[in-house]
């Protein structure tokens, strides 16, 4: 039987329901039957939407690059961004990806005029007095191995704290980091824009 859950994953959580580092895991905070695994993953320091499934066909679908879906994050950076910097991150910038060279596709790259309201970080950022910070919204068509920060690092704006907020029309809205919801398999295709199969 095929089981879908959206879940907000909290910080400093491994992507997997085992560990050997001693590192919190999912299976800290979820209980799924044995044979439900992440769709992709968020970094250890990373928070936000994850998908479980044990549906191979969606998971290979997910993870291929052929099918472009929209993933949003939302960013805070250290410094008050520049538009120069969003207009970089916009039309893509080059970042090491397995020792070889890539060039980001063209994103989407948004400044909050307010900072989100989102959750308190456990623990919470360290702020610094003396330096500002700001707050933008990345919607991506790819998912490279820690893209956001590097994206952020080459523009000159350290990324603070980066959480997954939607993918496709799943958002983690109404979840708080730890939660779990269960959802029937058609309305998360229909919410992935994907054609059943």
């Amino acid at each position: 039987m095929e089981k879908y859950f959206i879940v907000y994953k909290p910080f400093n959580v491994l992507s997997q329901f085992t560990s050997d580092e001693g590192k919190k895991t999912l299976k800290d905070f979820f209980k799924v039957p044995l044979n439900v695994y992440p769709v992709g993953r968020l970094d250890y320091d990373s928070e936000g939407l994850l998908i479980l499934t044990n549906d191979k066909k969606l998971n290979n679908y997910l993870l291929n690059p052929n099918n472009e879906h929209e993933r949003e994050y939302w960013v805070q950076v250290e410094g008050e961004i520049s538009q120069k910097a969003i207009d970089q991150l916009q039309k893509g910038i080059v970042m090491n990806v397995n020792g070889k060279m890539y060039q980001t596709k063209e994103c989407i790259v948004k400044k909050f005029s307010n900072a989100p309201e989102v959750y308190e970080r456990n623990p919470p950022i360290r702020v610094r007095k003396s330096i500002p910070d700001s707050w933008i919204k990345i919607i991506l068509t790819e998912g490279k191995n820690r893209q956001v920060r590097k994206m952020t690092a080459a523009v000159g704006f350290p990324t603070l704290r980066l959480i997954r907020h939607r993918i496709e029309q799943i958002t983690v809205e109404h979840l708080q980091p730890g939660e779990m919801k269960l959802i029937p398999k058609q309305e998360l295709y229909n919410l992935l824009k994907i054609q059943k199969r």
